[in-house]
């Protein structure tokens, strides 16, 4: 889907960063003193504050209606088909936006709460301080205020599937249903999945790839895998790069470029990036000193 009605209500800010995938786009904008205009949610957006302190000021015909204070961590939900008044913005703030297509709460809805999409509604929540949305915030602007690195996709996917289960748990009008019993990863289903991981590391592996593997949600999977196995699926697989890397660096007949592509980093910046990430030390330095251990 696009977003552009919510890009739109922003033409005023400046964008540092941006970041879109079929289901979610993330954006890093300033804000200076500014009125935004009224909009029609076309998908759900969480706005999280970054930096800055001021008064929010939602109108309608010219009078002020509502007025919250927002500081970094202060996070703000506007569910899909919401009519958004007129907002001011008082003061300079630096936020971070997560739009999110209404398919992925949708899908939440019935996987993981057993419940019939139409009648999961999210609720407006103009100020909340919730701590799984300031991480999964300062998680997302990381990931787009740097290069791209091929795990991201995983990751990515992750945190969107956690966005729209934390959403419908915890902002909508089935937040106070208990949710149904979650499914287990069996031994069998996590060999399956380890296996395909064994076999596809080095291409781009989506969550919902390994999530049907395994049959369960995205949501779900993410949370048995780490479970499971102490780490994320995105940093198994990197984990499982960074393995192969070293095995042909210490054989010593590729070059650096030939491993990079072969282990699945798509290049030798995102190589050199995330080995010394793993290992603290370059593929170079790692060479080095493995050619020194055998002298």
């Amino acid at each position: 889907m696009t977003f552009l009605i919510h890009n739109r209500r922003y033409e005023g800010s400046k964008l540092h960063s941006s970041l879109e995938r079929p289901n979610i786009r993330i954006e890093h904008r300033s804000l200076n003193s500014t009125v935004l205009p009224p909009v029609t949610c076309t998908c759900n957006a969480i706005s999280s504050a970054l930096a800055g302190r001021t008064p929010v000021r939602w109108k309608e015909a010219g009078a002020v209606r509502r007025v919250v204070a927002v500081q970094p961590g202060i996070a703000s939900i506007l569910p899909v088909g919401f009519d958004e008044t007129e907002t001011e913005i008082v003061s300079p703030l630096e936020c971070l936006y997560i739009f999110l297509s209404p398919s992925v709460t949708a899908a939440s809805s019935l996987a993981d709460f057993d419940v019939d999409p139409p009648r999961a509604e999210l609720v407006r929540a103009p100020r909340v301080s919730d701590p799984l949305l300031k991480e999964v915030a300062a998680a997302l602007h990381g990931i787009i205020s740097r290069p791209p690195e091929p795990t991201d996709r995983l990751f990515i996917d992750s945190a969107s599937s956690m966005l729209a289960a934390h959403l419908v748990s915890k902002y909508s009008n089935i937040s106070r249903r208990a949710a149904p019993p979650s499914p287990s990863l069996s031994y069998q289903k996590l060999t399956r999945v380890l296996d395909l991981v064994e076999c596809r590391f080095a291409d781009a592996i989506g969550l919902d790839e390994l999530a049907a593997e395994a049959c369960l949600s995205p949501f779900h999977f993410s949370r048995m895998f780490q479970k499971a196995t102490g780490l994320s699926p995105h940093r198994y697989v990197a984990e499982r790069r960074v393995q192969e890397a070293k095995s042909k660096l210490a054989e010593g007949r590729l070059s650096l470029v030939e491993i990079a592509l072969e282990a699945g980093f798509g290049s030798q910046g995102n190589f050199n990036r995330i080995f010394r990430k793993h290992t603290g030390l370059t593929p170079g330095q790692f060479r080095n000193e493995h050619r020194g251990s055998r002298t």
